[in-house]
């Protein structure tokens, strides 16, 4: 069971469908869920990044960041915009490195991370995204987005939090890893159906 220095960054990719979301948070109830973008349309985590202007005018359409933690980077365009939380400083990452970064912070305590739909590659080298087809997003028959920055930037944070440790969930045991992330020793892969027995969600 999970331990309150434990936390999940939850992106979108489609490997993390079969995962609810919502039996992981009664049976983790100490982990922190640190989610992306349009997954406040169907789940609360306790802290939501969005760093795409798009969605994050979406999101202040709705008003969900005034009942929620909301994070994104400065923009002169949001300064009518009420009760975001600003990066300071910004550091131009993709929203899933971003909220990967933000749980390894020191004052949020978090020693191991699991992370859930960084998939990096797409599927048939169309869109691999959970939300395609739905606003501000690209359709699902769309060239997938070259997975390199984002790996990159996830590379950057395992690098310099090597004193914690990330769990990356993917479907198969021996599922697509960039290059640039084979070399860190405390990056580690499990398979979502053994998350799922971890976790016990069915």
């Amino acid at each position: 069971m999970a331990r309150a220095t434990t936390a999940f960054v939850v992106g979108n990719g489609t490997s993390r469908l079969s995962i609810d979301l919502h039996q992981l948070r009664k049976n983790a109830p100490h982990g922190k869920i640190y989610g992306c973008n349009a997954l406040y349309r169907e789940f609360e985590p306790d802290y939501l990044v969005a760093v795409d202007s798009k969605m994050v005018t979406e999101i202040n359409r709705t008003g969900w960041q005034l009942t929620h933690e909301v994070w994104t980077n400065p923009n002169k365009a949001y300064k009518t915009f009420n009760k975001f939380n600003y990066f300071d400083p910004s550091l131009g990452w993709s929203t899933g490195p971003t909220a990967l970064n933000l749980a390894s912070e020191e004052k949020h305590n978090n020693q191991e991370i699991y992370i859930l739909g960084f998939d990096y590659e797409g599927t048939n080298n169309k869109v691999n995204n959970i939300y395609a087809d739905t606003e501000n997003y690209k359709k699902s028959s769309a060239q997938a987005t070259y997975h390199g920055n984002w790996a990159r930037q996830t590379g950057i944070v395992i690098q310099k939090n090597s004193h914690k440790r990330y769990i990356r969930v993917t479907m198969e045991r021996e599922a697509f890893l960039p290059d640039n992330l084979k070399v860190w020793g405390n990056l580690h892969h499990m398979t979502v159906q053994d998350f799922k027995d971890l976790f016990k969600i069915l």
